[in-house]
């Protein structure tokens, strides 16, 4: 069975020591840049690889291309490949659960064009709340595989297209980040505070139930659709492109697809002052 949006702690389980099945941790933290690493040799699931958010799953930064610009599709590739990612591999992402860096490795993988990536759901936390194994070792490669690069460009827009559409019928923007930082009340992390003009507002972690796993794809489906959100239509994006992927994560669960992601996000959007910048509800 081929995952591509969630697979559940029990069916990980399963299938611990498939080959064809490999393993990435993505724990962060944002305000620590070194705590995934940490966690990760504290203890992880037995066989998963370190995945880190500021190298492995983000470019270069230029200071105008925002906080997580996307890598370059080969060396994100090879950095899989290593690890033992082949055409026919079954990736599962995890990070600590209702958070946003398992999703980042679930869109690049899609990106690239390799659908079998899934993020586990309820992540480390619940993986540990179930009594599942766990292991401090470092995990090795057993092979280096072979991973065809199918560039999937639709998945995402960049800051022009934006632009251009601004208020546009056939875009809706859907801002990510917490309220607060949409009306522009606070702004913790990038220079100027508020939104892009149109976006409507939907905080990642109302995709999650309380034990950390997405919602059911029907009441996702409900949700959506009760905020008139056409995934054809929408354009996710966030602070820096990190928790965009959850929301587009929760519509492809729902079974809503065609969604895209604009991954500069508000970092790259304010670092041209010309770029106009809407606050309040």
């Amino acid at each position: 069975m081929r995952f591509t949006t969630v697979i559940s702690p029990e069916a990980l389980y399963e299938r611990l020591g498939d080959p064809e099945v490999i393993v990435f941790d993505c724990r962060h933290s944002l305000t620590d840049f070194s705590l995934g690493r940490r966690l990760y040799d504290e203890s992880h699931v037995p066989g998963a690889f370190f995945a880190a958010v500021e190298e492995e799953l983000a470019g270069t930064k230029t200071g105008e291309n925002g906080r997580h610009p996307l890598p370059q599709a080969e060396t994100f590739a090879r950095f899989l490949m290593l690890r033992g990612v082949g055409d026919t591999t079954q990736i599962v992402a995890y990070d600590a659960g209702a958070d946003f860096f398992a999703p980042r490795l679930w869109f690049l993988a899609r990106w690239i064009g390799h659908e079998a990536v899934a993020v586990l759901d309820g992540g480390f936390t619940l993986w540990n709340r179930l009594g599942y194994p766990v292991t401090a070792a470092p995990s090795q490669a057993r092979r280096e595989a072979t991973l065809t690069i199918r560039l999937h460009p639709k998945l995402l827009v960049d800051a022009q297209h934006v632009y251009g559409h601004l208020q546009a019928p056939e875009m809706q923007l859907l801002d990510a980040r917490a309220a607060e930082r949409y009306r522009g009340e606070v702004e913790p992390i990038d220079p100027a505070a508020g939104h892009i003009p149109g976006a409507s507002h939907r905080w990642f972690k109302e995709n999650f139930e309380q034990d950390g796993k997405l919602k059911s794809p029907s009441a996702l489906r409900s949700e959506f659709a009760q905020a008139g959100l056409d995934p054809r239509r929408t354009v996710h994006y966030c602070g820096s492109g990190l928790s965009s992927a959850v929301t587009q994560l929760a519509m492809e669960h729902a079974g809503l697809e065609g969604s895209r992601v604009y991954n500069g996000s508000w970092s790259e959007w304010v670092a041209d002052p010309s770029r106009p910048i809407a606050t309040g509800p």
